[in-house]
């Protein structure tokens, strides 16, 4: 996605474009495949200060074959770049709920589409240490309610090994019962 941003008759300061790249970039989470934005931020002398700031923004999308247009003043910049991102956000979700309607098949509609697969090594981030205390079955299960977890792991006192007890999409419980070679 390329983003274009150009400033009339003012001066844009990092920290504002940086905000409105930020802003503006939000905007692929509703429509993927988003080929460019053009925003434009002008700064007008105008007798209402109200109406300091024009941001302009255009969304040309690939797959929805349409051109979203957004239009706003504001007396802050801040302001009218949080407006425009709003609209913006309301009419590709608009657009994204008529592509659902119209095709339930479409698979940019459901959200699920082609994400570009980046092969990121997965690493440990964070070690535990906990004393797995000798107990039974219901005592395991009365700890992982009262912690709220979805997993517990637990010496089980009856058979003498460690156990892995979960909570299963319909309510119920597993338990792992690990072997070891």
């Amino acid at each position: 996605m390329e983003l274009q941003i150009t400033g009339t008759n003012t001066e844009l300061t990092p920290k504002a474009h940086s905000y409105i790249e930020r802003k503006l970039n939000k905007l692929n989470k509703h429509l993927p495949d988003i080929i460019d934005i053009k925003a434009e931020v002008a700064a007008e002398q105008t007798k209402s200060p109200q109406q300091r700031y024009l941001i302009r923004a255009t969304v040309n999308s690939s797959s929805a074959k349409a051109a979203f247009h957004a239009e706003e003043r504001a007396e802050d910049l801040f302001k009218a770049v949080d407006k425009v991102a709003a609209m913006l956000t309301r009419q590709l979700e608009k657009h994204k709920g008529k592509l659902y309607k119209s095709s339930r098949r479409n698979p940019l509609a459901r959200g699920k589409f082609k994400q570009p697969e980046i092969n990121v090594p997965r690493k440990v981030v964070k070690t535990k240490h906990f004393v797995l205390e000798p107990m039974v079955l219901e005592e395991a299960i009365a700890q992982m309610e009262r912690l709220g977890h979805d997993f517990f792991l637990f010496y089980d006192a009856n058979a003498s090994e460690v156990r892995l007890l979960y909570r299963r999409n319909d309510g119920d419980y597993g338990l792992i019962e690990p072997e070891f070679k």
